[in-house]
C-alpha cells in the first residue's frame, strides 16, 4: 500500500511582477492552482514600501479556495518579511510565530507547525539574503531556533539565494537535509537552484520538481518548485 503523501510548493512571486513588467496577480494565482499543493510557501507576497500591502489580494487568494496563514495583517500584508503560506483545505493549524534573522538586510523566515494527512509538520518558510556571509549566519538561527523547539517532522522551503554548494549550510542546520535542487532561476531560461528544501530525517522526498509550464515561465523572475513529500 503506498504511503500518504503531501506535496508542497515554493514560490518567489516578485511581487507578482512578471519578466513582461505587468503585475498580474491572478496569473500568479494561476501558476499557483496549477501546482496542485496543499501548502504553498510564498516569498515576495507583499509590496516593498509600507504599509506593505499585499501584492496578492486576499479576496483573490480565498476565492481560490486557499486558507492564509496568520502571519500578516487582515485587509493588508499577506506575510511577514514578504514570506507567506498558504494551505488548501485539510490541513489544519496547531501555532505559528515569526523567527527574526541577522544581516544587513531586514530578513525573517516564518514558521507554521500544521496538522496534514501524512500527520503533524512544522513548515518554516525563508527568503535568505544576498550575501553569503548573512546567509550562513540565517541558516544558523534557524537552526538554534527549531532546537529550542518541541521536536516535530520538519521542512525548511524557500528562496536561500544560493548559486553554489548548499553544503556549508546542509552542516549547519545539524539535522536537515537539503533536497537536490534543479535550477530556477531566472525563469525565463533557469541557471540556478535558488529555491530548495530541506527536510528532517522523519520525512523522504517522494517526487521533487521545477514548474516550468506557462505562464510560470513569465509570471515571475523565479520558476515554483514542488515536492511530494511523505513519512520516511
Amino acid at each position: 500500500m503506498r504511503a500518504p503523501s503531501i506535496r508542497i510548493a515554493s514560490y518567489n512571486l516578485q511581487k507578482c511582477v512578471g519578466m513582461d513588467l505587468r503585475r498580474r496577480p491572478d496569473r500568479s494565482l494561476s501558476v499557483i492552482a496549477d501546482l496542485g499543493a496543499q501548502v504553498v510557501v510564498l516569498q515576495e507576497a507583499d509590496k516593498r514600501l509600507p504599509p506593505r500591502p499585499a501584492a496578492l489580494p486576499h479576496e483573490m487568494i480565498e476565492d481560490d479556495g486557499w486558507s492564509i496563514l496568520p502571519f500578516g495583517q487582515p485587509g493588508g500584508s499577506l506575510g511577514w518579511h514578504g514570506n507567506a503560506m498558504l494551505v488548501r483545505p485539510g490541513v489544519g493549524l496547531l501555532r505559528t510565530s515569526h523567527l527574526e534573522l541577522p544581516g544587513l538586510e531586514p530578513r525573517g523566515a516564518i514558521r507554521a507547525d500544521l496538522d496534514t494527512t501524512i500527520g503533524p509538520l512544522r513548515v518554516i518558510g525563508v527568503h535568505l539574503g544576498l550575501i553569503r556571509r548573512f546567509r550562513l549566519l540565517q541558516v544558523a538561527a534557524i537552526a538554534r531556533a527549531l532546537a529550542d523547539l518541541p521536536p516535530m517532522p520538519t521542512l525548511i522551503a524557500g528562496d536561500f539565494n544560493e548559486w553554489g554548494s548548499d553544503r556549508p549550510m546542509d552542516t549547519l542546520l545539524q539535522g536537515q537535509s537539503f533536497v537536490p535542487a534543479r535550477p530556477s532561476f531566472p525563469a525565463p531560461r533557469p541557471v540556478a537552484p535558488l529555491d530548495r528544501f530541506a527536510i528532517s530525517p522523519e520525512l523522504r522526498a517522494e517526487a521533487t520538481g521545477v514548474h516550468v509550464a506557462q505562464p510560470a515561465r513569465v509570471a515571475s523572475d523565479h520558476l515554483p518548485v514542488w515536492m511530494d513529500l511523505c513519512p520516511h
